[in-house]
């Protein structure tokens, strides 16, 4: 199966990403990471990444600005028997990332210090338990939140090779990009934010 692709089922526990919480000044947790215009893997272009935990470890990241393809907040509902409001069946399910692609991740706001979530910034948690979404289903969990199906790994020293060789742009985790920015407009917004005009790297990177 394509790294990514929809295949049909969820799993029903935790992720086995072993989540484990570093200090909060370690490496690029409660950061974007923004693809630069020259980045072609197809997992990746023109993607904005939330880095929810970086350490000499690796690092793990959410994709925030790509809508899955196939998923949808009812069908995952109902695959997993978990009771929803109608409207909470519309929410978005974002495409996380190419690893553990089966897997549920939630980026959610307060409160962060929900059973199994892990802070990642003062407005920012994530989590994957059943618990968090049948809360969410039920309109009784977050206020914000954000539902993705897989993630962005990267191994020991491999985010920080790759954005040396300038694959990416980097900068503080913004809530309102994550939470209200609307999706086609998070990467443009994300790099407006660093003081760049989207149009000008573009540019640029067409005449590298």
């Amino acid at each position: 199966m394509h790294e990514g692709m929809y295949d049909g089922s969820y799993d029903r526990g935790s992720a086995d990403v072993k989540l484990q919480e570093p200090r909060l000044s370690d490496f690029l947790k409660q950061h974007f990471i923004i693809a630069m215009p020259g980045l072609m893997d197809p997992n990746f272009s023109q993607t904005v990444t939330c880095i929810c935990e970086h350490t000499s470890m690796g690092a793990l990241g959410i994709v925030i600005n790509r809508i899955h393809p196939f998923a949808t907040a009812k069908e995952i509902f109902e695959e997993l028997e978990i009771a929803y409001r109608p409207e909470k069946g519309s929410a978005p399910i974002y495409a996380g990332g190419p690893v553990h692609s089966g897997e549920i991740f939630i980026l959610h706001g307060p409160p962060l210090h929900w059973e199994g979530s892990i802070p990642i910034s003062s407005f920012l948690a994530m989590g994957n338990t059943k618990d968090l979404l049948c809360a969410i289903a039920a309109g009784k969990g977050p206020g914000s939140f954000m539902i993705a199906l897989g993630c962005a790994g990267w191994g020991p020293g491999q985010l920080e090779s790759e954005i040396k060789a300038n694959a990416w742009l980097t900068g503080p985790l913004i809530e309102e990009i994550i939470f209200h920015t609307p999706v086609e407009m998070r990467w443009q917004e994300a790099v407006r934010k660093l003081g760049i005009d989207p149009a000008f790297l573009a540019d640029t990177a067409g005449h590298a």
